[in-house]
């Protein structure tokens, strides 16, 4: 097959032919018509923090096959190839399903095998406070337990290669350098840490701050608190959710501007309510709010409860509110993430796309190679 349309890293117009499984760059053939134009073709979306969608959560004693392969196939609608399935604090039981669910997902359908590289598990080894816990449940906040994360990489089949948690909970610095020995990329989040603790957690291996300037407290210390210390750790990238709710312009401007494109991730964190209509809804044992503009929260408080958006709806935002061009923004929501994982950064699928300088990306394809 031929597609012809502008490279998103040139501008240029090239024609991407697919072969063997991946899509090769040529100049345009004036000799040989293409099967498909469009207005701008980038790689595929990748995203390291999804939840769910469309009422169908990975969190859920309920979650099938179907259910996953649902996800998957509404993820590629909004340009998003490839995504870490994201589970969230649970009980040792429910995490144990969801992670043997995604498993046989993967190994029994080679179309969610390809869309899920790697799994994260965000949590449950978190700040227990109001604040930084967000919306994850109390009751399943814990400390970190190395036997038990081991139960749960059997149950994923070795898949998780992302960890979310606290450094301040106990034993989390002697877990931290077992997760990076393991091979599992260790992220800060839902934290209230002091400053020197987050520096010990990266001497111990901790690589990348979860939703940067989100799941922390809403009053800090001026000086000494997580969010000015994770920036000042080169060592940290960070992942930012660029949906128009969790940062504002100037605070999303300054965190990529100090992380730069090079070590920053865009993620949606698409909760299971992402796509769904406003109202309130019942998930985890807890109720949540779509509000009429889309954000998603706990209902009577100010705490969001992920994303009701996707990730090309960040990356459109990033550009247009966070001082980043079109090439960056997308870097940062398909190589970069790959990259942070340790992933292949092949071009098996397209994302296809209108865009006016400035405005929004809006995908109109995305199309796999094979």
């Amino acid at each position: 097959m031929r597609i012809r349309a502008r490279w998103y890293a040139t501008e240029a117009i090239q024609d991407f032919v697919g072969r063997d499984g991946r899509w090769l760059h040529a100049d345009p053939d004036p000799a040989a018509l293409p099967d498909l134009e469009a207005g701008w073709a980038a790689p595929g979306l990748f995203d390291l923090q999804i939840n769910g969608c469309d009422g169908r959560s990975f969190n859920s004693p309920k979650l099938t096959t179907d259910a996953v392969r649902h996800v998957v196939q509404v993820c590629r609608r909004h340009g998003v190839a490839g995504l870490c399935p994201t589970l969230i604090t649970e009980s040792v039981e429910a995490l144990l399903h969801g992670f043997t669910v995604l498993r046989q997902a993967c190994e029994s359908d080679a179309e969610i095998a390809h869309a899920v590289p790697a799994l994260h598990l965000e949590g449950p080894y978190i700040s227990p406070e109001d604040g930084p816990r967000g919306a994850h449940p109390r009751r399943h906040v814990r400390r970190p337990d190395w036997d038990e994360f081991r139960r749960f990489q059997e149950a994923s089949g070795g898949r998780i290669r992302l960890v979310t948690l606290a450094p301040e909970q106990d034993g989390a610095l002697a877990f931290i350098e077992k997760l990076t020995a393991s091979g599992v990329v260790v992220a800060l989040g839902h934290t209230a840490a002091d400053g020197a603790r987050i520096r010990d957690a990266v001497r111990a291996g901790a690589r990348l701050s979860t939703h940067l300037g989100n799941g922390c407290h809403a009053l800090l210390p001026r000086h000494d608190n997580p969010i000015w210390e994770q920036l000042a750790a080169d060592e940290l990238w960070a992942s930012v959710i660029c949906d128009g709710w969790h940062l504002t312009p100037a605070v999303a401007r300054c965190i990529l501007r100090v992380k730069t494109p090079a070590r920053a991730v865009l993620t949606c964190d698409a909760s299971s309510l992402a796509g769904l209509p406003p109202g309130r809804y019942e998930e985890w044992g807890d109720s949540f709010e779509v509000l009429a503009d889309g954000k998603v929260v706990v209902p009577g408080t100010s705490y969001l409860a992920g994303s009701g958006v996707f990730t090309d709806t960040c990356v459109g935002w990033a550009i247009r509110h966070a001082g980043v061009g079109l090439r960056d923004a997308i870097d940062m929501a398909s190589a970069r993430p790959r990259e942070l994982l340790g992933l292949p950064d092949e071009l098996t699928d397209l994302m296809l796309f209108e865009y006016e300088p400035g405005g929004e990306v809006r995908v109109t394809a995305t199309m796999s190679a094979s």
